[in-house]
């Protein structure tokens, strides 16, 4: 982390973005938000906004430095572990059809988000490129892994976040409902594995896959869903280093074009938390961790990340959010109609030409 110099005492801090995110992890465990695909993501950030606007600043002085380590350090530890989530044995279990969907909505969606976004709507990239992220990949751990490779502000994060999460939420009750007319049209073919591939490679969170896939009541769709998403977060992996080298070379083409040295000069590397990442997949596909060690180190990526997440909501004010605007929540509604309309395109072509 590089933020300067910070105050000498993060203990403040770090103390009360811990205990948001223990009280996170703590409130997704409730049946009632994991029914309804809660995650602890998602309540830690809604924690953290209502503390941010409310107690924290009173105590930002002693508190800012620990806040800072929970929103960027924390954070990477958390991305790093979540690599214990996923094995390259789930990318076997949906073909390699379902890895070339996976990567079509990926790219397609985070290409719109770039080009409609900045061109027509007029957002700022920054916040294209979180909304993009955060609606192509995993959503808000999408969006909290590439905000120190953009250089995006807390609020820019906290907004693609915000619309990542009500259209998620939406997803969760209108994919079932397109499950059964999906039984009268057949516009995806192939049964229910096929359309768990639809939800997987089309709803924002995790959670929230898991949550479509209990409502529509097949175990073949729940299971098959859940792969498909979990082959989509490992995509994050690779997404990092082209993302990065984007940022690099539109830096270059934007100084040779102005003559000027603009702070993007500075080289852009593949972040080293990215790196460990892809190791502690390829090593978790080994499978020589016990079962009960990977469980709890996921319950710890789970506080890691929910810490992180109520860090960027201590960092949000109300007052930002306002300032933004509209334009953000519309790219991601419309991002969500591509997801919808477009992702059931994609995997019916797949389905009907590549299979």
């Amino acid at each position: 982390m590089d933020n300067g110099a910070l105050p000498a005492k993060p203990g403040p801090g770090l103390l009360l973005t811990a205990v948001l995110g223990l009280v996170a992890v703590w409130l997704a465990s409730w049946q009632v938000l994991q029914a309804h695909g809660i995650s602890p993501l998602t309540v830690a950030i809604i924690l953290g906004m209502l503390v941010g606007n409310t107690l924290y600043p009173s105590i930002k002085p002693w508190a800012e430095a620990g806040v800072c380590i929970s929103r960027q350090t924390l954070l990477r530890y958390g991305v790093v572990l979540y690599g214990f989530r996923l094995t390259l044995q789930d990318v076997g279990h949906v073909g390699w059809q379902g890895v070339l969907i996976d990567s079509l909505i990926l790219a397609s969606t985070f290409v719109l988000s770039l080009q409609l976004g900045t061109r027509l709507l007029g957002v700022d990239r920054t916040v294209a490129m979180l909304v993009g992220a955060g609606s192509a990949i995993c959503g808000a751990a999408a969006v909290l892994a590439i905000q120190q490779l953009v250089r995006g502000k807390p609020e820019q994060a906290s907004v693609a976040v915000t619309g990542v999460v009500i259209f998620g939420t939406i997803s969760m009750f209108l994919y079932p409902f397109l499950y059964d007319l999906n039984h009268m049209w057949q516009v995806i073919p192939g049964g229910a594995s096929t359309f768990g591939i639809y939800i997987g490679s089309t709803v924002h969170e995790v959670a929230q896959v898991v949550a479509a896939g209990r409502q529509i009541g097949s175990d073949d769709v729940a299971g098959t869903a859940v792969i498909a998403k979990m082959v989509r977060v490992m995509m994050l992996a690779p997404f990092l280093p082209i993302l990065a080298a984007y940022i690099r070379a539109r830096a270059r083409r934007m100084n040779a074009r102005t003559g000027a040295v603009e702070e993007f000069e500075c080289p852009v590397t593949v972040p080293t938390f990215a790196l460990l990442f892809i190791a502690v997949v390829l090593f978790n596909s080994l499978d020589v961790v016990p079962h009960p060690v990977v469980g709890m180190i996921t319950r710890l990526d789970n506080w890691l990340l929910a810490t992180a997440m109520g860090a960027l909501g201590i960092s949000t004010h109300f007052g930002t959010l306002r300032r933004s605007g509209g334009r953000p929540l519309l790219l991601t509604f419309i991002l969500f109609l591509w997801l919808v309309v477009g992702g059931a395109a994609v995997n019916r072509f797949i389905a009907l030409h590549v299979g």
